[in-house]
């Protein structure tokens, strides 16, 4: 099989981290008789820095016609005084909406062998760790209008509006029960719908989808209370649905309890079109070109391209196991080291994982 994918290093670490996850997915395909081609296209600071646009056209040319987008990451404190408009992550932004990416797939996981790298309490750790998030990427106040700033009885005033549709809330609500299906079939919404009139929309939009998936069991908590829950009780999540600011926050203290942002991977779908592929750390500038940044959420990002992207199952499975094998022989970065493993840098990790596989 032939598979042009589309590669967007960004900024800090990205181009190091992408350059491992490169290497696995050749590796792959040479195992598995595939034929990868790389086209590398500009985004965030980098392209603002040579284009002047955080998305040039000619990346959105790039994207389009690619079956899949592979990111590595965006922004960085050089680029902090540019106008909104002009920010690195508005490249991101826009990629998402240019592609109709309006699903955002992030898995937090806790693997055995990283345990004890864990934040949580041992109990609550013991109990198991293994949920999706499937948050709506393209509505929500990030995208709502109106908003902007503006002088309201001479004081500079700041808005931004929730806005979702019942398309919008139906179409991501299905994701989400599919999902379920290939999962534990448990599917928890996530709004304020107490509160919020846009949360009540999409409380009542997901009660009707649901019509069609009685198999899956659905269940309902604000915004604030699963925050909470997320840290007492992870175990108690399968697939969490939620919007986009919302998923942004869940997403983040989600993956983060496992211990390391840098093993978490995530995906971008939407109804057509390539997907986007992409750790979900940041672009971790004060440690870029120092060869110390962890490369497996990257390569996992890899997988779940293969799996999702190009219905690989067999050789995502083979790169998953790939890097398990590497963390239960010992060898960790930085940002998971333990007493008694061997420190690597990034480099040296993505060769151990191509090694295994």
């Amino acid at each position: 099989m032939k598979k042009t994918i589309c590669l967007l290093p960004g900024d800090g670490i990205g181009p190091e981290i992408v350059a491992q996850g490169v290497k696995v997915l050749e590796a792959t395909a040479e195992k598995f008789g595939h034929q990868f081609v790389f086209e590398t296209a500009l985004i965030g600071g980098a392209a603002i820095d040579a284009a002047g646009d955080p998305l040039p056209e000619a990346t959105v040319r790039l994207c389009r016609n690619a079956d899949a987008v592979y990111l590595g990451a965006v922004g960085g404190p050089k680029w902090d005084g540019m106008s909104q408009d002009l920010r690195p992550e508005k490249g991101l932004l826009r990629i998402r909406k240019e592609l109709g990416l309006f699903a955002n797939l992030r898995p937090a996981m806790l693997l055995p062998e990283l345990a004890g790298a864990c934040l949580l309490r041992a109990d609550i750790a013991a109990r198991g760790l293994d949920l999706m998030v499937v948050r709506e990427l393209t509505g929500d106040v990030y995208f709502g209008e109106p908003r902007g700033i503006e002088i309201r009885d001479g004081l500079r005033t700041g808005y931004n509006t929730m806005l979702y549709n019942e398309e919008e809330i139906r179409r991501i609500a299905v994701i989400a029960f599919e999902t379920a299906r290939k999962r534990r079939r448990r599917v928890c919404s996530v709004e304020k719908s107490n509160v919020l009139e846009c949360s009540r929309l999409w409380k009542e939009v997901v009660m009707e989808a649901h019509r069609e998936y009685a198999d899956v069991e659905l269940s309902h908590m604000y915004v604030d209370n699963a925050a909470m829950q997320l840290v007492r009780d992870p175990s108690q999540f399968d697939v969490i649905l939620t919007g986009n600011i919302f998923g942004d926050i869940l997403s983040d203290e989600a993956s983060v309890i496992t211990g390391s942002l840098g093993m978490l991977p995530s995906a971008s779908t939407g109804a057509e079109g390539p997907g986007l592929f992409e750790p979900i750390h940041g672009s971790a500038p004060d440690i870029a070109g120092h060869d110390v940044a962890n490369p497996l959420a990257t390569i996992l990002s890899a997988a779940m391209m293969l799996r999702l992207g190009f219905d690989m199952a067999e050789e995502a499975d083979h790169i998953e196991k790939a890097v398990r094998k590497t963390l239960a022989d010992g060898f960790r970065t930085a940002d998971i080291m333990e007493p008694g493993k061997e420190l690597l840098g990034c480099v040296a990790m993505g060769n151990k994982v191509v090694e295994r596989l």
